[in-house]
């Protein structure tokens, strides 16, 4: 991949990202300019958006875990819902996509993936020594722990500085 194709994909993908966000009804935004050539297939595209949302959430987990060290199950926990509240649009997709797969092929990677992030929330949280199905199912738990506080957002995120008064507005720009 050149230099001009890896930025030209990242472009494509932040662009599938900001529809995502927008739309939150779970469908994969191929009708997005560039995602045909870029990414070619729903499947190529899924995996991006699976990749940006592990990459986040391990993140977020570092972040957790570091502020609290004494409650591991817990931050990890809460580094989930945190990218969840993050990427609204990539978690509904991905949860479509992993309750409604186009094809064996995605139901087979969209397994494995959320697997592998099973077994991230377990080893993290200390409740597992081993990636396995052990993991995977403490994993699952530790989820659906997070997921009882999160509320998917319906509606999408206002723009920065939408709905804020003209007097933050005005510190903000004479801040920076």
């Amino acid at each position: 991949m050149t230099w001009t194709s890896h930025h030209r994909r990242a472009d494509v993908l932040r662009d599938v990202i900001s529809a995502a966000d927008a739309r939150l009804d779970g469908r994969l935004p191929l009708d997005v300019e560039g995602v045909a050539e870029t990414f070619g297939d729903d499947l190529t595209l899924l995996g991006a958006l699976q990749l940006r949302w592990h990459t986040r959430l391990a993140g977020h987990i570092e972040r957790e875990l570091a502020d609290q060290p004494l409650d591991l199950e817990n931050a990890v926990a809460v580094a989930w819902l945190r990218a969840a509240e993050d990427m609204p649009g990539i978690r509904v997709v991905l949860d479509h996509h992993v309750a409604h797969p186009t094809g064996p092929e995605m139901a087979r990677a969209t397994a494995l993936a959320t697997g592998k992030e099973h077994e991230m929330l377990a080893l993290m949280a200390g409740r597992a020594s081993a990636p396995g199905d052990a993991a995977q199912r403490v994993g699952r738990a530790i989820e659906r722990a997070a997921r009882t506080s999160y509320v998917p957002r319906t509606t999408p995120r206002r723009a920065p500085g939408e709905g804020t008064s003209l007097v933050k507005r005005l510190r903000a720009v004479l801040a920076a």
